[in-house]
């Protein structure tokens, strides 16, 4: 790691979606994959989910943020930043831990789409039975 490296790293997974996420003190900008927070997630349930580490901390307009996503699809991609911006804020401050460990943004959620199986519909759901 360079000396004169100002940026944070985390990384986020959801899903199959990864984030990788830069931040470094500043004003309150947030850029995903080159555009902004509100065009990127265009969604209130979404933006608020990507920066909920962000509110948790008070720290919203502390950091310039910059995150490229990619993989699954948009919830996805919206939990595997706010992972990331979590994991990054935690490598900057130390004391953010307890309160991220708290409101559950430091946990993976492991959940994966379960695989679908030869002679079934699905995962799991049959093909109709026939009595006749």
């Amino acid at each position: 790691m360079a000396v004169n490296n100002p940026y944070i790293w985390g990384t986020g997974r959801r899903k199959t979606s990864t984030a990788r996420v830069r931040i470094k003190p500043g004003s309150g900008k947030f850029v995903v994959n080159g555009k902004a927070i509100d065009e990127f997630f265009v969604t209130e349930d979404t933006r608020r989910f990507a920066v909920q580490p962000l509110v948790v901390t008070e720290t919203r307009n502390n950091y310039d943020i910059w995150v490229n996503v990619a993989g699954g699809g948009i919830t996805g991609q919206a939990g595997a930043t706010s992972l990331g911006i979590a994991r990054a804020l935690r490598k900057e401050n130390e004391n953010f831990d307890p309160l991220l460990r708290e409101h559950g943004l430091l946990t993976r959620d492991s959940r994966e789409v379960e695989r679908k199986k030869y002679g079934r519909r699905g995962a799991r759901r049959s093909t109709q039975f026939s009595k006749r």
